[in-house]
C-alpha cells in the first residue's frame, strides 16, 4: 500500500536463507532470529539484485520490529547499498517502539540520513495515505 500510495519503487530484501517458522521463534534463545539479534555485528546474508540506488534521494524503508530494532538484515541491506540519501524508516511491531533503531541503522551508512521512524501497526489505506503525505 506505501508503495502504491507513494508511487514509488517496490524492493524486497530477501535473505539467501529463508527464515523458517522456528528461525523466527524469539522466545527460543537458540533460534537463528535470537542469535542474529545477540550479535551486533552479525550480518545475515541476502539475495543479490541488481538495483541502482544512485538514482534515489530517499527511501522508504519498512521492517519488522525485533527487540526494539531493525532486524541485523536491515544492516546487511544498507552498508553496500545505500551511501548519502534520506530514509524514512517505517515498522511494525508487536507491542515495541522503535527504541534504539536509528541509532543501531547509522553505523551502517553513515552518510545517510535517517530520521526517527514511524509505526504502522494495522496500517490502513487511510492512515498509509496520511503518513506518506506527511513526508
Amino acid at each position: 500500500m506505501i508503495a502504491e500510495e507513494a508511487k514509488a519503487d517496490l524492493f524486497e530484501i530477501e535473505p539467501k536463507v529463508p527464515y523458517t517458522k522456528a528461525d523466527l521463534d524469539w522466545m527460543d534463545k537458540k533460534s537463528r532470529s535470537s542469535v542474529e539479534m545477540s550479535d551486533k555485528k552479525y550480518r545475515p546474508e541476502i539475495m543479490k539484485k541488481e538495483i541502482d540506488m544512485s538514482s534515489y534521494d530517499e527511501i522508504l524503508l519498512g521492517f519488522p520490529i525485533w527487540w526494539y530494532v531493525a532486524p541485523t538484515i536491515i544492516n546487511t541491506f544498507w552498508k553496500p547499498m545505500i551511501s548519502a540519501v534520506k530514509d524514512r524508516p517505517f515498522a511494525t511491531s508487536g507491542g515495541s517502539g522503535f527504541g534504539n533503531t536509528v541509532k543501531e541503522l547509522q553505523p551502517s551508512a553513515p552518510e545517510a540520513v535517517i530520521t526517527e521512524g514511524s509505526l504502522l501497526n494495522r496500517g490502513t489505506k487511510q492512515k498509509v495515505s496520511e503518513w506518506v503525505n506527511s513526508l
